[in-house]
């Protein structure tokens, strides 16, 4: 059996053609085909008839998980999980820093063919001692978790000798970098899916369409888990 995850920065729905248009992203998030997708930088108004993460869900038939970093008064703001596994337990994990832009994680207890799974959706801050802070808080929940479990999101981190991708290998393992932004020629590997065992992981790699080029100004990423010993093979 097979698990198949992704994660998504939406950039509000604004493609580098400066329109809004949820239905390319929706498109996009079809073609992933992910059993477990994390978004970052999606709006949602929950108060009116298209609540857009509802939305998403409904027509691609998956749970919404939202993890909002804003409120306002014009829609929620921030970090979800779509989800076709069962969900055991949610937890939402503050790791906002004094005055910096508030920040989240979703964290999440599922089932899923391979067995009972952690899965964390999160989308760190832009500055170096931010995302530290951020990241101790993260490996603190991580450190006291079981395998299997999966960190994915927007990390934010383009130094790659920096102190939060060094402490990720050390937990994780050596996972390739894959450069995801900007979307139109990818630079920066500031998407990432850490995956505990690391020898689930078989593939991963940004999802490279024209379309998926002009939907947002980054990549989505997506990683294909094989499943050592599940209770369905």
């Amino acid at each position: 059996m097979s698990l198949v995850v992704a994660t998504y920065n939406v950039h509000d729905c604004i493609g580098r053609d400066g329109r809004y248009d949820p239905e390319r992203v929706l498109t996009i998030i079809r073609e992933l085909d992910a059993d477990l997708i994390a978004l970052q930088e999606l709006q949602w108004e929950p108060s009116v008839a298209l609540d857009l993460l509802q939305h998403f869900a409904n027509r691609l038939h998956y749970r919404a998980i939202p993890g909002p970093t804003l409120l306002r008064r014009n829609g929620h703001y921030g970090n979800a999980i779509l989800t076709r596994l069962p969900v055991r337990n949610i937890r939402r994990v503050d790791l906002s820093i004094p005055h910096r832009e508030p920040r989240a994680a979703i964290d999440l207890s599922v089932d899923s063919p391979c067995g009972p799974l952690r899965a964390i959706g999160t989308h760190l801050g832009l500055f170096p001692g931010e995302r530290r802070k951020q990241m101790t808080r993260i490996l603190s929940i991580l450190a006291a978790a079981p395998p299997p479990v999966i960190l994915f999101g927007d990390l934010n981190e383009w130094f790659l000798w920096g102190r939060p991708l060094r402490w990720l290998r050390n937990h994780f393992g050596h996972i390739p970098d894959i450069a995801t932004y900007p979307s139109i020629l990818p630079l920066f590997a500031l998407d990432r899916i850490w995956v505990k065992p690391r020898e689930l992981l078989v593939e991963i790699a940004a999802y490279s369409t024209p379309l998926a080029r002009e939907t947002s100004d980054h990549l989505p990423l997506r990683a294909v888990l094989k499943c050592l010993h599940s209770e369905h093979e």
